[in-house]
């Protein structure tokens, strides 16, 4: 997927916000609004765009501070890309922008800052029509995305067609599958590319025999109904992560202006705060030290 030039991006962003396309928060699917809306004069705005990999965390997070803070509001402008929310930013369409990336030195006007506060471990979920398969090695895992195994009965599962739902290769998931176990190797031209996160759990759920990557948290906070595999025998739990085991995590930052309103520095502080590393750990991130 090619780079959308920065004043591209910003003008589907505008054109999002005069179409009203704002997301209140109440719940944390991508589809579903985490505020309600109140009429109240005195209610502080805080405005947030986040790539797809980080939506799910800043809305439990903003969910946590609203339920404290009932005068502050706290919409969800766009999800986009990292590269289109940081743009946002800094043409201060948003307050706060989430990235799974750091900030890249050509995004770094000077003006903005950066902070990780979040690593999200990424998972291989399958349909629960995938009866027997519990595990998989580095190998297998590698011979299902080029497409070398395509039977899940020849890994002891049903007699049934893999399914391998992917991402872009510039998305964060894709490349930390790379990192830790696909290598260079060219991904099988049948499978089935979904851009976003969301899309892809939508359609692991509904696609009897797929197998997909995304969030362990997500799964996790939304109780879904899939099939999570261990890999090479360790299983994805955040306790695995921290002694090492279990290496396939995604980092999660925000940036905001380094002068930004009051409503917007008390919400970053409670991100940051021991109380917000609290709310991380019993949904299933692990907060960054």
């Amino acid at each position: 997927m090619k780079k959308i030039a920065e004043s591209t991006i910003i003008a589907i962003i505008l054109l999002g916000l005069c179409s009203c396309n704002s997301v209140k928060t109440t719940e944390l699917k991508d589809s579903n609004p985490v505020t309600s809306q109140t009429d109240s004069q005195d209610q502080k705005l805080i405005k947030i765009g986040g790539s797809s990999s980080t939506v799910t965390v800043l809305k439990l997070l903003a969910k946590g501070y609203e339920s404290q803070n009932k005068t502050v509001k706290i919409e969800f402008i766009s999800n986009s890309q990292s590269e289109g929310v940081i743009a946002a930013l800094k043409n201060n369409i948003i307050d706060i922008a989430g990235s799974s990336h750091k900030l890249k030195p050509e995004e770094d006007n000077g003006k903005i800052q950066y902070r990780e506060f979040a690593q999200d471990l990424l998972l291989i979920a399958t349909h629960n029509s995938v009866k027997g398969v519990n595990n998989l090695s580095t190998k297998q895992l590698k011979a299902i995305y080029k497409g070398e195994i395509k039977n899940w009965r020849e890994l002891g599962g049903p007699d049934a067609n893999i399914v391998v739902l992917d991402r872009p290769e510039d998305e964060s998931a894709k490349k930390l599958l790379r990192k830790y176990y696909l290598g260079e190797d060219k991904t099988t031209t049948k499978a089935v590319i979904l851009n976003k996160e969301g899309e892809l759990i939508e359609t692991l759920q509904s696609t009897p025999n797929s197998i997909g990557a995304f969030s362990l948290a997500y799964s996790l906070i939304n109780q879904l109904p899939v099939n999570h595999l261990s890999l090479n025998g360790v299983a994805p739990k955040s306790q695995n992560f921290s002694s090492g085991q279990y290496t396939m995590v995604r980092r999660i930052g925000i940036l905001w202006n380094k002068t930004p309103s009051a409503a917007t520095q008390n919400f970053i502080d409670f991100i940051l705060s021991k109380e917000g590393e609290k709310l991380l750990q019993n949904n299933g991130f692990v907060p960054t030290k």
